[in-house]
């Protein structure tokens, strides 16, 4: 098979080009910028392409299928090539799916938690030696690449993310995987560029669930009423199953799961992640893994990256780091670093990145979510705002939206970097939430000058 991707520098498609490589199939692929890790890892395997830029030539009427990312636009000169050539042009999901369309498939969808409990998922079926496809929306310790496609894997694991498809299909991309076996852990409104109202945005679930394969299953998390009321008014083609927390206890800082079969001490935390938990574990026994299995195995899972990442560790203090950026993320993360360590200050730092959260209309969903933090801070660049051609916002409206007394907010670099450094760390915790990279901080080196 020859399969060219427009756009392939992206961290979705370099992966799934890597994928497709590894499956034995001819790849090529263009792009107009390719920034690390996605340069490195595509030089390695000899999939970068020779030239940057856009260039028509390299569309054949042997290619077998043409993948389209979102970074490309619709005139772009190799789509428009390819649709005079009348190629088969896929999006990336369109073409995951087409890739497993005979195996069984578990999509783990949600507004916060779908790469965790994809993650787990998938980290509990390697340890114990099941053979398993996948699509993670980060990378995962013992994988190298976020996509696997196989001729082998009974099963295809993918995280369902409500993004659209391709700039030609506005489809969300979970969407087009239609499960066999589904997962949704909570809803909470996020890409307000897309979905301009949080009921066009719950819509999007609504549908999802409506293209469940019949008689298949969905597990939804019962403690959301959003959720509750999406999966009230859904049809009645499927099983629908909630779950709840997994119970546990915390002991000297450290989490462990109660169950009938033993304690167990865990490397995540976090109420978040004991319904993470609880959600992979129904996922996997209708997989076939025994609850004794999913308990050895869990207790080993360390986290997706930049889920609670540890940054660096200090006796008395610990720098994390965290993919969260939505309100309902932002929330559920500090109250987990406040409830496994109660004793210890807990110093968060927000970047505004995403056009949701960089948008006037929005920030007010910000409220209260960083309420639990002794000490709160919220930095942006101005400059993504315009890179992302929105109108201008101020200190001033972040801190009356955050409604968070004491908030402090930077708009450059410096002034945040020295007022972190101007705090003392002792039994003192600092978590740093991002989607972006605080307008490239080495935060690790960072981390490792405060304590």
């Amino acid at each position: 098979m020859k399969i060219h991707l427009i756009a392939i520098g992206g961290s979705a498609m370099h992966n799934l080009a890597l994928a497709l490589h590894e499956k034995g199939y001819q790849v090529t692929g263009s792009d107009d910028e390719i920034f690390e890790p996605s340069r490195s890892r595509l030089e390695k395997k000899g999939l970068l392409p020779q030239t940057l830029g856009w260039d028509a030539n390299r569309i054949t009427p042997d290619l077998d299928a043409i993948i389209l990312g979102m970074h490309a636009r619709e005139d772009n000169p190799e789509l428009i090539k390819a649709r005079q050539l009348g190629l088969k042009i896929f999006s990336y999901p369109e073409y995951l799916y087409e890739q497993t369309k005979n195996k069984k498939r578990v999509v783990i969808a949600g507004s916060h938690g779908k790469t965790s409990i994809t993650s787990m998922i998938m980290h509990v079926l390697k340890h114990t030696g099941r053979d398993f496809d996948y699509m993670v929306g980060a990378l995962v310790e013992g994988f190298d690449t976020m996509v696997r496609l196989s001729e082998s894997a009974p099963v295809a694991i993918f995280e369902g993310d409500e993004y659209l498809s391709s700039p030609i299909d506005l489809r969300p991309k979970f969407h087009l995987y239609k499960p066999h076996i589904a997962l949704i852990s909570g809803i909470a409104w996020d890409h307000i560029n897309v979905f301009p109202t949080f009921e066009i945005y719950k819509q999007q679930f609504s549908t999802f669930i409506s293209l469940i394969e019949p008689n298949g299953t969905l597990y939804y998390y019962e403690g959301d009423s959003e959720l509750r009321d999406v999966v009230l008014h859904s049809g009645t083609h499927i099983d629908k199953e909630p779950y709840k927390e997994h119970e546990s206890i915390i002991r000297d800082n450290e989490t462990y799961l109660t169950a009938r079969s033993g304690v167990f001490k865990l490397t995540v935390f976090g109420k978040h992640n004991l319904q993470n938990i609880n959600g992979a574990k129904l996922i996997c026994n209708q997989l076939g893994v025994s609850d004794i299995e999913f308990y050895n195995a869990i207790c080993t899972f360390k986290g997706a990256a930049k889920r609670l990442q540890v940054l660096h560790s200090a006796p008395g203090a610990i720098a994390y780091l965290d993919f969260a950026h939505a309100p309902s993320k932002v929330k559920a993360t500090i109250s987990a670093l406040k409830e496994q360590f109660p004793t210890r200050k807990l110093i968060a730092c927000l970047e505004l990145h995403t056009f949701s959260s960089l948008n006037a209309e929005f920030l007010d969903q910000y409220r209260d979510s960083m309420q639990v933090a002794d000490e709160a801070i919220v930095y942006f660049n101005p400059e993504t705002l315009r890179h992302k051609r929105l109108p201008e916002i101020s200190e001033e409206q972040v801190k009356k939206a955050f409604g968070k007394e004491n908030l402090k907010v930077f708009i450059d670099t410096d002034s945040l970097v020295n007022s972190l450094k101007s705090i003392s760390y002792k039994e003192t915790n600092l978590l740093l939430m991002s989607s972006g990279n605080f307008a490239g901080i080495d935060l690790k080196g960072l981390s490792l000058e405060l304590f």
